[in-house]
């Protein structure tokens, strides 16, 4: 388990040690499937609760932003259509998954009288991430127009997990987010270069430098940053530094261990309704 690293210490971090690891290692650091043992069932799991609530909640599916296949957003409206929006970005390196498959945490939110918006977006290596980045501001300017056509006008805010977290951190600047929760993010994108990961992403230089968080100027908007204790340390060390980073800029924003949490076991505090998750995100608007 890893422990809390403002009261104990950083967790030991493999890239300070980078150069050194073999290829087997590198990969090792990030790939949170094999880090969690379980990650099968609880992917299943997920899965499988995303698809019957998709269908059976109030919703209006399949909302095209763009032109691209996976530009479409589904909106889950309150009963005030000035009710708060949390918009959510869906996790997977950049190159996995789908918005349809993280309905299932529409419910813990909603029950506070909040809307939920999910966008899609491409995927590597059908685009670059440069596309995949500037795709989520595409989806944001949609809302903000188009919204409230469908019950969502309220004020939004910006949460994603794993590369969704990734994604909440270079979108926070958009002029509708009101403020964000990065969850269990990469902010560093150089040691990723450097693993399978990067079969589907090949990053470039340029990219690197344009599109990792940690090295990019703060956004002075409240960004609260969510990480498991039982995190790999790459993605814990990533969130700590972030919120150093932007506390040095005196930044608002809190740093949030959920304790005894994995990769994927995290989500479950934003998927109840009084997850701890769900509380920092209605306190987001405070």
């Amino acid at each position: 388990m890893v422990e809390n690293a403002h009261s104990t210490g950083r967790p030991l971090d493999p890239r300070s040690a980078w150069s050194g690891l073999s290829q087997a290692e590198r990969d090792a650091a990030y790939d949170n499937n094999a880090a969690v043992k379980n990650s099968t069932a609880l992917i299943a799991e997920r899965n499988e609760a995303s698809s019957r609530l998709r269908d059976t909640l109030k919703s209006h599916l399949d909302l095209a932003y763009g032109q691209r296949a996976n530009n479409k957003i589904d909106l889950y409206p309150a009963a005030r259509p000035e009710a708060p929006c949390l918009v959510f970005l869906h996790g997977g390196y950049w190159q996995r998954n789908s918005r349809e498959l993280f309905a299932m945490l529409v419910e813990g939110i909603a029950t506070h009288g909040w809307s939920v918006a999910i966008p899609g977006y491409s995927l590597a290596p059908e685009v670059s991430l440069t596309d995949i980045v500037a795709e989520v501001p595409r989806a944001l300017d949609w809302l903000a127009a188009n919204g409230a056509s469908y019950g969502v006008a309220g004020p939004v805010v910006l949460s994603g997990w794993s590369a969704g977290a990734h994604l909440v951190a270079m979108a926070l600047d958009h002029p509708s987010v009101h403020a964000g929760l990065a969850i269990s993010g990469v902010y560093e994108l150089a040691p990723i270069r450097d693993t399978g990961l990067n079969n589907a992403l090949k990053l470039t230089d340029e990219e690197i430098a344009a599109l990792s968080p940690l090295r990019l100027p703060v956004t002075p908007k409240r960004l609260d940053i969510a990480y498991g204790s039982n995190e790999l340390p790459a993605l814990v060390c990533d969130s700590i530094n972030l919120h150093d980073k932007r506390a040095a800029a005196k930044a608002p924003g809190k740093l949030i261990p959920v304790d005894g949490a994995d990769h994927f076991t995290i989500l479950e505090a934003l998927r109840g309704p009084n997850g701890v998750l769900v509380d920092a995100v209605r306190r987001l608007l405070d």
